[in-house]
């Protein structure tokens, strides 16, 4: 199969929006560890910072990966317009593959911001809630 020069250009648009939404990822992450309550110490803080850790991990690494898929794109669109078709295909392959991780890597990283959520919850006494829920919509 030939791969033209705009086969591996077809990836930068979203390539390169996938970044920004990882960089957004990472602000808003850095925010809140920014903003963390360092004056408690239990359980839970212990557990939001273990999750905190764990998420800038995975976005640093997915990030590193997009980077990579980008790198090697560029690489391949040379190596077509330099007539190495062969390895230009390759690269474009590998580039592939990079884009693949970083993409599993960022389901990883949701996976783990919902842990996190639920960690946070479990702050409130959610069965008195649940139980005025019921009494309400029994009674209507």
């Amino acid at each position: 199969m030939n791969i033209t020069l705009t086969t591996p250009a077809v990836l930068f648009p979203a390539i390169s929006l996938l970044l920004l939404a990882y960089t957004n990822r990472f602000i808003a992450l850095a925010q809140i560890i920014r903003n963390f309550d360092k004056s408690q110490d239990d359980d839970n803080t212990q557990l939001q910072i273990e999750n905190l850790r764990k998420r800038i991990q995975l976005i640093k690494r997915m990030q590193e990966f997009g980077v990579m898929s980008f790198f090697l794109c560029v690489v391949s669109m040379l190596a077509i317009y330099a007539q190495y078709q062969l390895a230009g295909s390759w690269i474009f392959a590998s580039s592939l593959v990079f884009l693949l991780y970083s993409l599993w890597l960022s389901v990883r990283e949701i996976r783990i911001s919902v842990e996190a959520l639920d960690v946070y919850l479990c702050n409130f006494n959610l069965q008195t809630r649940k139980r005025r829920w019921k009494k309400s919509t029994t009674s209507n």
